[in-house]
């Protein structure tokens, strides 16, 4: 699975999800303080949420933060199998979207001080 594939995933689940609750974008953005732009980003694939925005879809939704990145189609059924083709693509991916976030948390803090 390549970065773009899971990222379209991980967008495709929170509007899952969101619609699971019935809540517009803009109800959403709102319960975890984020903005109508960015959350739609990130439902059409185009942004990586951070390692915290993903741990406040997950906790909103009721899920683990894995769950948003399983494909609809091998929920929940295949899920183990999922998990053994995949876990290794998903760690590396996101072990590169914290070393982003990392690295941008670090350059911000540095221009402050």
């Amino acid at each position: 699975m390549t970065e773009r594939e899971l990222l379209k995933v991980l967008g495709g689940n929170i509007k899952l999800y969101r619609g699971r609750y019935n809540w517009t974008q803009a109800e959403l953005a709102e319960k975890i303080n984020i903005s109508i732009n960015f959350l739609s980003d990130i439902e059409t694939g185009k942004k990586w949420a951070s390692p915290i925005t993903l741990v406040k879809f997950a906790d909103i939704f009721n899920i683990r933060v894995y769950e948003l990145l399983i494909p609809i189609d091998m929920k929940p059924d295949n899920v183990n199998i999922f998990m053994e083709k995949y876990t290794e693509d998903i760690f590396s991916a996101i072990s590169g979207v914290h070393k982003n976030y990392l690295s941008k948390m670090k350059k911000n803090t540095s221009r402050k001080g």
